[in-house]
């Protein structure tokens, strides 16, 4: 471990020379932008990388790929953007169709014919289609990516939007159709609407024609609560209603109601996952809970009657029990079955549960692969709708993804899934292995990580490592297009590391990582670095490593506390300055994650984790942050403030922030390919990896 934790500059963590640059669109902040993006263009954006840029573009948006779908009645709906519909065609056909190689689809609206004749940065936000007559929908559209949106309402059988229809301003939030002529709107529209995390503070029930300042509140929730949320459940053969308060990140308060609002708390710990079909309910723990003087571990999964549970019983079935590295990663309900997907030392395994008054009937689906990376879901959009078919993606680093479809109606006789689409290769992979490594973090718990490339170690592999390791999300080695087309095909080595913080290993590796424990999970990545240079697949000046958001935060720390161990760090979309984070846009939600800053018990621990603070005059590699203008879910002030701390320092920084994007990459194929075209570009020119292509 880098002795830098033990120097930082942290006297006075509120003083902040740059917090001008916080002020988005402020005139100042945006010149400084400009200069510093203007300046990154010119040192990477060379003829290169503009092939690349364009190779990417094409790749994305290939006409042979495979288009996603939901089917609601009797449709599979898609959204599709290809070179021509850069922004996007709204589109259905019938699952018959789309299993031709050549399907009929039919074209509901034309997003990029939308934007033009509105003069409006529309992006997709999604839709809620009216669940009876499926003859309207509640479309949501984003300006430039970002979290909140406009919400419209669009009639499927005229092709165009109500007049007078439902239609809300941006807000973050969303809706759900209680009736044809009634919404549940869950918005942080309106006074007092909002709490300090920007999101939804209460549900109003929003009817045809009526003002929504003037809807009814049937739902709300103290301000400093971070959401609330309200959904309709048509499982039980009528209709009714949930409502969930979001205390924190990872709890969730809920309730039984209808229209009127809730009437029956949902007794269950605050931290549990829980979901509902008809009368059977299954309950996902987070940590262990000892109801009626029974212990169930934390990753348990329990079943019981919904009945029976508001009726006071406790008398859980046990459908899935966790292992040291086995764990139930997601269920869903279909057609009253449950499904379960299970990550056994990191392999796939899927299972079909039965719930009965009895005994629930537990049954293992051997139709899947047991290697690579497999994800099954619900081909219907509502579980009420659910006929037991049930979509399933494969893919693994060197093999593209396929969609295929399986029945499991039947538990007893499942058959193997039928291939519906295939993915083209966006790379040559012949001659690359995939292998599965460990190292050992400074506190000698084994971190896994995967290993994509040529055969034989030689000591000076250009090495492209990544990971994210943070809210309990499993990051798997799928298929990246990106990685492939610019690093592996040229003859580089490229490392996911699962690291702490992340959920491949359940609730435990996720703690693990988490507020005190952020550092162990930076100390995870450190730890894989120097093991590939222990196993001579490469030496610390050829590691390029790369992370966004949470992934960002560690990428930062990298640069601050371990520096020698890498050649080149790309720092995209970052949280920085744990200071001021909960003050930043959504940054009060991830209290939860991180701890609280304002609280002098959590920043004892958070100032070892803020990169923004620890930065000093020392010897970094070269680094490349990179945000944009229109994330309004971590503010784009972390990499600014970063970046012009790190000038101050006199360092040499590289800084990019394209306006549009939203918490991602671009809001299109080609500003993604542009984002990722850079920052590779600035990856091998910082290692002394200058391939000929």
């Amino acid at each position: 471990m880098s002795d830098r934790v033990s120097r930082p500059s942290l006297a006075a963590p509120d003083d902040d020379p740059h917090i001008w640059l916080e002020d988005i669109e402020g005139e100042a902040a945006l010149a400084w932008v400009r200069e510093r993006s203007q300046r990154t263009q010119v040192d990477f954006a060379t003829a290169g990388f503009e092939r690349d840029r364009d190779a990417l573009t094409a790749i994305f948006d290939r006409p042979d790929r495979i288009p996603g779908i939901r089917r609601r009645g009797g449709h599979v709906y898609n959204f599709w953007t290809d070179g021509a519909n850069p922004r996007g065609l709204w589109r259905r056909t019938t699952l018959a169709s789309y299993r031709q190689a050549e399907p009929a689809w039919e074209i509901l609206l034309d997003l990029d014919a939308l934007a033009k004749a509105e003069s409006e940065d529309w992006i997709w936000a999604g839709a809620s289609l009216e669940p009876h007559k499926r003859e309207r929908a509640i479309i949501g559209l984003s300006r430039g990516g970002a979290d909140a949106v406009v919400h419209r309402e669009f009639d499927l059988t005229t092709l165009s939007f109500v007049p007078d229809g439902f239609s809300l301003p941006q807000a973050k939030g969303g809706t759900a159709w209680l009736d044809a002529d009634t919404l549940l709107l869950a918005s942080a529209l309106g006074e007092g609407m909002a709490t300090t995390s920007g999101y939804a503070r209460t549900v109003r029930l929003w009817r045809r024609g009526e003002d929504v300042s003037q809807a009814q509140i049937i739902f709300e929730i103290p301000t400093n609560s971070m959401s609330a949320w309200a959904g309709v459940d048509r499982t039980t053969g009528s209709q009714r209603v949930w409502f969930i308060e979001r205390p924190v990140f990872f709890e969730m308060r809920g309730w039984l109601g209808d229209a009127k609002g809730p009437t029956e708390p949902i007794d269950l710990p605050a931290d549990a996952q829980w979901d509902a079909f008809g009368d059977w309910l299954a309950v996902k723990l987070r940590t262990p809970w000892t109801p009626a003087d029974i212990i169930y571990p934390g990753d348990t999964l329990l079943g019981i009657s919904l009945a029976a549970l508001q009726g006071g019983s406790r008398a859980f079935e046990v459908l899935f029990e966790p292992a040291e590295r086995r764990i139930l990663e997601g269920f869903f309900w279909n057609q009253g079955k449950l499904v379960l997907s299970i990550l056994d030392n990191l392999q796939p395994r899927f299972e079909i549960v039965t719930p009965a008054a009895n005994a629930w009937h537990k049954r293992s689906i051997d139709t899947l692969p047991t290697t690579g990376v497999v994800h099954l879901w619900s081909l219907d959009a509502e579980e009420a709708d659910s006929n037991g078919e049930v979509m399933v993606s494969l893919q693994d680093p060197i093999t593209p993804p396929q969609m295929l479809l399986m029945d499991v109606s039947r538990p007893e006789t499942i058959e193997s899934p039928l291939l519906l689409k295939r993915s083209p290769d966006a790379f040559e992979a012949k001659g690359l292995v995939v292998t599965r490594h460990e190292a050992v973090s400074v506190d000698g718990e084994k971190i896994p990580y995967t290993q994509v490339g040529p055969a034989g170690e030689t000591g000076e592999a250009p090495v492209h490592l990544s990971a994210y390791g943070g809210f309990g999300v499993s990051v798997l080695p799928s298929y990246s297009a990106s990685i492939g087309k610019l690093w592996l095909e040229r003859g580089g080595t490229s490392v996911t590391a699962n690291i702490r913080g992340g959920g491949e290993f359940g609730a435990r590796w996720h703690e693990a990582g988490r507020r005190e424990g952020k550092h162990l999970a930076h100390e995870d990545f450190a730890a894989v670095a120097a093991d590939l240079v222990q196993r001579g697949v490469t030496r610390p000046g050829g590691i390029a490593a790369e992370g966004g958001s949470n992934g960002g935060l560690l990428i930062a720390n990298m640069l601050t506390r371990h520096p020698e161990k890498f050649g080149a760090l790309f720092c995209t979309i970052p949280l920085i300055d744990m200071r001021r984070y909960t003050k930043l846009l959504a940054g009060a939600s991830w209290i939860d994650e991180y701890g609280d800053p304002d609280k002098p018990e959590d920043w004892a621990f958070l100032q070892k984790i803020s990169a923004y603070h620890l930065a000093d005059a020392g010897a970094y590699p070269p680094l490349l942050l990179a945000t944009t203008r229109r994330d309004d879910r971590v503010h784009p002030a972390h990499a600014r403030k970063m970046a012009a701390k790190l000038e101050a320092l006199g360092h040499r920084v590289h800084f990019y922030e394209p306006e549009a994007g939203g918490h991602g990459y671009g809001k299109d194929s080609r500003e993604r390919a542009s984002f990722i075209a850079l920052g590779y570009a600035f990856l091998r020119r910082a290692i002394g990896w200058e391939v000929q292509t």
